[in-house]
């Protein structure tokens, strides 16, 4: 069962020193258009250009799923492996670890400096990541399960015992909700009441801190992009009152004429408004980049705050929708020694910003 009295929410175990952890090798066999590709970053800023549909994004793809484990475009396995094939293979090395993965229809295996491992957490403490895409502004103008996947990827990098809670949250709902589902008596779903109400407290004071965490750091980073022009406010909307037993309690009648679960951390929200004003309904597609950019940033400042060393950051073809003034300030804003990699279709944007590494990407080739 996920830790029951968290404390702090960020007592992670600290890593001493400034210098960060690194990509320096990854390796795609099979994995969605590549049948087989060698990447090697720089440790400061890597750029991969080329035009649209080359398999630029799979690459940074192949990249965050090395590290974390987790897609940034599908939570289904299954569609990263290449098309003909039974699995997909990344493997890399970060610092001095050997990262390997390997994906098939049902099943996963991982391999850390050569040792197969049942679970994941040693594997997952090896590095951390933040992810940048023009697909973020779903942030301002989605639902809210794209914000709660926002503060899920925090919190896994970020909280001991979070992924573990949120995996067990997750599995007592479902089983919860197909009780509701098949009209299941009163007593077989109050058996499920207690673990769920364990772990939702513990996914609620965690998501609660990390909003808290971030806000300044969005507000500060928000600020910077805009020129000073825009406020930004962040609220952690919870999806039940607390307690959470007594909401949970007194929406019976609710959940049995639904056939639900209707109160709970899956219902929770951020309520994000700029100068005073709902932002999805009345911020302009600039503020809105404004905004995602200032929410990443954000994630990288507190992880590299908790760490002692900055994520990677992966930057998913996101300059050719920013004016000049805001990929300046957008470049100024990122962790200085963070290794970042950079995937565009031109290098316009670039003048005036070392970049170590280019890659042109063209026919499944890199060079």
């Amino acid at each position: 069962m996920a830790n029951r009295n968290p404390g702090n929410a960020f007592d992670a175990p600290r890593e001493t020193g400034r210098i960060p952890r690194v990509i320096t090798e990854v390796r795609l066999r099979h994995f969605r258009c590549f049948d087989a590709l060698d990447f090697q970053p720089g440790p400061g800023r890597t750029c991969i250009v080329g035009q649209n549909a080359q398999g630029k994004t799979s690459i940074l793809e192949a990249a965050c799923v090395l590290l974390r484990l987790q897609s940034p475009r599908t939570s289904t396995p299954v569609e990263m492996i290449q098309a003909g094939q039974a699995a997909c293979a990344l493997e890399g090395r970060v610092g001095d670890s050997h990262l390997a993965c390997r994906f098939a229809h049902g099943s996963r295996e991982l391999m850390l400096d050569s040792k197969p491992q049942s679970r994941s957490d040693d594997y997952l403490s090896v590095a951390r990541i933040t992810w940048f895409a023009n697909s973020d502004l779903e942030l301002v103008k989605g639902g809210g399960s794209v914000r709660r996947r926002f503060l899920d990827f925090l919190g896994v990098q970020s909280v001991p015992g979070y992924r573990k809670a949120l995996r067990d949250y997750e599995r007592t709902l479902r089983s919860r909700n197909a009780l509701l589902k098949e009209g299941r008596p009163r007593r077989e779903v109050l058996a499920f009441d207690s673990p769920l109400i364990e772990v939702g407290e513990v996914l609620v004071k965690v998501r609660r801190a990390l909003v808290q965490a971030i806000t300044p750091l969005a507000q500060t980073a928000c600020t910077g992009i805009s020129g000073a022009a825009d406020a930004l406010s962040v609220v952690y909307v919870p999806g039940c009152a607390e307690p959470f037993a007594e909401s949970l309690a007194a929406s019976r009648g609710e959940e049995e004429r639904l056939r639900q679960t209707v109160r709970g951390p899956h219902r929770d929200d951020l309520e994000i408004s700029l100068n005073g004003l709902k932002a999805s309904a009345f911020a302009s597609e600039g503020q809105h980049r404004s905004i995602v950019l200032a929410l990443k940033i954000a994630q990288a400042r507190h992880l590299e705050s908790l760490h002692e060393k900055p994520p990677v950051l992966l930057l998913d073809d996101i300059f050719g929708e920013l004016d000049a003034a805001r990929r300046n300030r957008l470049i100024s804003s990122l962790p200085a020694d963070a290794q970042t990699i950079i995937t565009t279709t031109f290098l316009d944007w670039a003048e005036g910003h070392p970049i170590e590494k280019v890659f042109q990407l063209a026919e499944g080739r890199l060079s």
